[in-house]
């Protein structure tokens, strides 16, 4: 099965990414991490990605897409993707129907996770992240799980852009650029929406029962 979940910044695609791959043994496709990993590699095209972000410059869908296709038609990943985070428009939707197409494999179940401006500000505000394993949380509501962990309660860093200006920015910018989005998608039968506001672990329970469904 091959999954698409995407949501505004902040309403826990990685959380539930992260459930999906320990939960069904799923490969997590982050756009992000697929850039960094190249960057860190110093292939060609990662030198291509750090030209383009040292000019302040997009990286191109053309790069995106061929990182994406790797993945795709690597044989250890077949139909058991979870693309966080992508695609973000309509070109990259239709693209990858087309990857996946070429590749014998298609997308299975679409999970939208719905949260207001509001609440996403509130939950942003308070994220960290640990530098060790790359685990989110919120040092409001994940305060007792926090103080357990012997790797994250010494190493929860904030995020450089986890303000509220650049929060409100970045939503209001996601939301008009997904409406396209959620009207491609939301006609198909295996669109789900979800409300991101609910609990980590009810929003895990209704993503599991819509997979086993």
């Amino acid at each position: 099965m091959n999954i698409i979940l995407f949501g505004p910044p902040g309403a826990g695609k990685g959380t539930q990414a992260h459930f999906l791959v320990k939960k069904f043994n799923y490969f997590q496709l982050s756009t992000g991490d697929l850039l960094r990993n190249e960057i860190e590699n110093k292939t060609i095209i990662g030198n291509q990605i750090s030209e383009l972000i040292g000019r302040g410059e997009m990286v191109t869908d053309d790069i995106v897409d061929n990182l994406i296709l790797n993945v795709v038609k690597d044989e250890k990943y077949k139909n058991k993707i979870i693309f966080d985070g992508y695609p973000r428009n309509i070109y990259q939707a239709k693209n990858l129907n087309k990857i996946l197409d070429e590749n014998q494999q298609e997308i299975n179940l679409i999970v939208f996770l719905n949260l207001k401006r509001d609440d996403v500000i509130k939950r942003i505000e308070n994220r960290v992240t640990c530098t060790k394993c790359n685990k989110t949380f919120n040092k409001v509501m994940d305060n007792e799980e926090i103080s357990k962990s012997s790797c994250c309660s010494k190493n929860l860093i904030k995020r450089t852009d986890d303000k509220s200006e650049t929060i409100i920015k970045r939503y209001d910018t996601y939301m008009h650029i997904t409406k396209p989005m959620l009207d491609y998608y939301s006609s198909n039968s295996n669109f789900k929406e979800v409300d991101g506001s609910l609990k980590i672990s009810q929003i895990s329970s209704k993503i599991e029962d819509f997979i086993r469904s």
